[in-house]
């Protein structure tokens, strides 16, 4: 437990991922529906209205839990309800739930990909133009992982509280929506990977896939549980951090 609660890290963070999950499920709602399932539509789901995706243990419990102790956890929201016999004949049945589950995660890239350059315009727009391209790029990074307490003190001129706000608040969209995307990727257990990869896996796998996957789904929680679950995607979060986020932030951001 922290010496002293890191109040503004915690509700700038949370507010973000709240945002980011709302964003997850609403996508697989509105996936779903244009796939003519509209179960999530009529149960209240396809709306970026946090309440009706709260689940009480991934939205609130952990990710508070977390954020206080310093233990570091993404959280979920209550899975959307699709009923797959509504789902559009044009494709396959797994193919369409596939394409349900794939929203998810893309959303979440699409707003880190938003996000990204956000954030690039707000540092160029509120950082003095005589601060060089190379501590703006420190900054974009001290954006997504500093407390936000410390990054208050950073000596930048002009830097008031509602800056700290924006720049903090849009650097923690773009790294937890990296990190959900990256997460719900994952082919295991309840994760949108797992219906993705089932959707195109051949016939004769498919039962044995299905009987493994209670099993995995227990493996997931443990590691989730453990922290053992970051050894599994710290090679993804590598790969994205190095093609992806540092040289779109350096192009943008002219370092």
């Amino acid at each position: 437990m922290p010496d002293s609660i890191p109040v503004l890290t915690i509700v700038v963070s949370y507010l973000a991922l709240l945002f980011s999950l709302s964003v997850h499920e609403s996508a697989h709602a509105a996936s779903a529906y244009w796939l003519e399932d509209d179960t999530a539509k009529r149960l209240g789901r396809m709306t970026l209205n946090p309440l009706p995706h709260i689940d009480i243990l991934g939205t609130l419990v952990l990710p508070l839990v977390g954020m206080i102790t310093g233990w570091r956890v993404l959280g979920w929201a209550k899975p959307v309800p699709v009923d797959p016999r509504n789902l559009s004949r044009k494709f396959t049945q797994r193919t369409g739930m596939a394409m349900v589950a794939g929203a998810g995660p893309a959303s979440n890239l699409l707003l880190s990909l938003l996000c990204i350059p956000a954030l690039a315009i707000a540092i160029n727009s509120l950082v003095p133009n005589n601060v060089s391209p190379e501590t703006k790029f420190n900054i974009f990074r001290l954006a997504m992982y500093t407390p936000v307490e410390s990054f208050a003190n950073i000596p930048i001129p002009g830097f008031s509280t509602d800056t700290v706000f924006l720049i903090t608040f849009l650097g923690r969209m773009v790294s937890i929506n990296i990190g959900l995307a990256i997460f719900n990727l994952l082919p295991f257990g309840p994760l949108d990977g797992a219906r993705i990869l089932r959707g195109f896996l051949p016939h004769n796998i498919v039962p044995f896939f299905d009987r493994v996957q209670p099993a995995l789904t227990i493996a997931v929680l443990v590691l989730f549980f453990v922290g053992g679950i970051r050894y599994i995607l710290f090679p993804f979060f590598w790969v994205i951090e190095n093609y992806y986020l540092n040289p779109l932030s350096r192009l943008l951001l002219g370092a």
